[in-house]
């Protein structure tokens, strides 16, 4: 058994330097995972301001032009969730690479704005849900202090709410990260297409599979210690 396993990993890594494809795979899935996932967070956090402000505007019945135009921008915004959540992501990834960005160089790149802008949708329902369960009386006493509701939103009402949704922002991030195993679609070597390159050259399944579902097994438990280490801090330091 140890001997096969000896000669498994040397095919598979050593022989003609293939851990270097191994070594590729995995920035690039790292690279894809980081840069969408901050993407993500920003385009979340936008949307939700927006449809915040834009709900608070209907409920004062607001007609002013830039109410008019809140409204409309929320609208827009409504449309873009629909529209991530509502199609295939391998759909998305290739509209943005083959028509959006045709031509574009860097397909990392490319795969980061797709998966950020699909992310974006998620997260945006996420830290929408995150708001409505802060007490209103909150947003009430930031506006009372005299800050706009734009910093009310910023400095009272988002921190609050990052505590009660960071479960579920780290579900979004391991989501991310696995999905990731799809950009070979599109030609970028990612940790599962650098699998499916050696497996080819190989033809031994079983030591490759394993070893990349072994890295995503580490990658996505390292995540969730360290979102569960970050989750006790807070609850500490709300404690305190």
């Amino acid at each position: 058994m140890f001997e096969l396993l000896k000669q498994g990993f040397l095919k598979t890594f050593i022989r003609d330097n293939r851990y270097k494809i191994f070594v590729e795979g995995f920035k690039n899935t790292l690279i894809i995972t980081v840069v969408a996932a901050i993407i993500g967070i920003i385009l979340g956090v936008i949307v939700s301001f927006v449809h915040s402000l834009a709900e608070n505007a209907r409920d004062k019945r607001q007609t002013t032009f830039g109410a008019r135009c809140l409204m409309a921008l929320d609208r827009f915004c409504s449309a873009y969730v629909a529209v991530m959540r509502g199609t295939p992501l391998a759909i998305q990834l290739m509209i943005m690479t083959f028509i959006v960005m045709s031509g574009f160089p860097n397909k990392v790149l490319v795969c980061c704005l797709a998966f950020g802008i699909n992310s974006g949708a998620y997260v945006s329902e996420v830290i929408r849900a995150g708001i409505g369960s802060v007490d209103k009386g909150q947003t009430e006493a930031g506006r009372s202090l005299g800050l706009s509701q734009i910093g009310t939103l910023k400095l009272i009402v988002l921190p609050q709410a990052i505590k009660n949704i960071l479960p579920a922002l780290c579900n979004e991030a391991i989501a991310v990260l696995k999905e990731t195993s799809i950009v070979g679609m599109v030609s970028v070597v990612d940790l599962t297409r650098a699998g499916d390159l050696v497996r080819s050259r190989t033809m031994s399944p079983y030591f490759t599979l394993m070893s990349v579902a072994v890295v995503y097994f580490i990658l996505v438990f390292g995540l969730s210690k360290a979102v569960g280490r970050l989750e006790k801090k807070l609850a500490q330091s709300d404690r305190h």
